[in-house]
């Protein structure tokens, strides 16, 4: 089960792998770009195109598809980047089911464990399997691996690392509950920490951060949703040697370069999307632009 193309890996692999899988489960195909045309999943292409039956409910607790889905016989079902399984699924196969993660269980539980990670500074996060329960990514934990967050990452850049790495954390997590060596393990609750989905509410460029922690704000909102302020996304950016704090935040060009100048310091601007148009290096705007202080409020 699952939708976007951080799942598509994982299935490839067990597919490769020779596992029998009666069906692939994901979203109903949605309308996207200017024609509004239907589009389907990174999953759903992946299967159709390996001849694999594909189910797309719009109800998961439908009673046609909890039918359809019994009737499958699964031994496991394997979640990769899906919505959240009601008990009658996630129950229904006798080895369980589990899903693969973004972070190092119990740390970032929730929709956004990558974002979460970029902005908080991480060096260190990973990946988890983990078996299904009541409650959103609290269940006994199977498999992790380690991966190491390098300096001026992106979210974007660090999904397309750690989808990398999740066909063989899948494939060793799938063997060890086939042959029964894998053993749950109970998630320390009092170490877990949310990474709450992220949204235009809390997306806005937080002028009270330090310039580092700005930069990691930007960071981890790139690609998605874009760290926004007046007219402007912010999509990358670094900390400079040299500060020029502005009571008001402007952007500011100085000699062929960008920054973001604020109460608290200076950042200087990589890349940046005004509103409207495509995301730009610095330099492309810098061209276009026709003072050298440009105010944001």
């Amino acid at each position: 089960m699952g939708t976007p193309e951080f799942a598509v890996p994982p299935l490839e692999a067990l597919i490769e792998a020779g596992y029998i899988i009666p069906a692939v489960i994901t979203v109903a195909d949605k309308p996207a770009g200017r024609g509004r045309k239907l589009r389907e999943s990174a999953v759903k292409v992946c299967a159709v195109s390996n001849g694999l039956k594909v189910l797309q409910p719009t109800n998961l607790k439908d009673e046609d598809f909890i039918t359809e889905l019994r009737s499958l016989n699964a031994d496991l079902f394997i979640v990769v980047a899906f919505r959240m399984l009601p008990e009658i699924v996630w129950s229904m196969p006798a080895l369980g089911t589990f899903n693969l993660h973004g972070s190092l269980l119990p740390k970032y539980r929730g929709a956004a464990p990558i974002h979460w990670a970029i902005i908080n500074g991480d060096r260190i996060t990973g990946l988890t399997t983990f078996l299904l329960d009541k409650k959103i990514d609290t269940g006994g934990t199977l498999l992790q691996i380690e991966h190491p967050i390098k300096h001026g990452l992106t979210t974007g850049e660090l999904h397309n690392e750690l989808m990398s790495l999740g066909p063989e954390l899948v494939l060793n997590t799938v063997k060890g509950l086939v042959t029964g060596s894998l053993i749950p393990k109970a998630q320390n609750n009092e170490r877990a920490t949310h990474a709450p989905k992220l949204n235009k509410d809390n997306s806005k460029l937080d002028l009270s951060k330090t310039p580092d922690e700005l930069v990691q704000q930007i960071l981890g909102l790139n690609p998605f949703p874009g760290s926004y302020y007046g007219d402007f996304k912010f999509m990358r950016a670094r900390v400079c040697s040299l500060m020029q704090a502005s009571e008001k935040p402007v952007l500011r060009v100085s000699e062929k370069r960008l920054y973001l100048d604020y109460p608290l310091g200076s950042v200087e601007i990589i890349e940046i999307k005004p509103n409207g148009k495509k995301n730009m290096d610095a330099k492309s705007f810098i061209n276009g632009l026709k003072v050298a202080v440009l105010p944001l409020d």
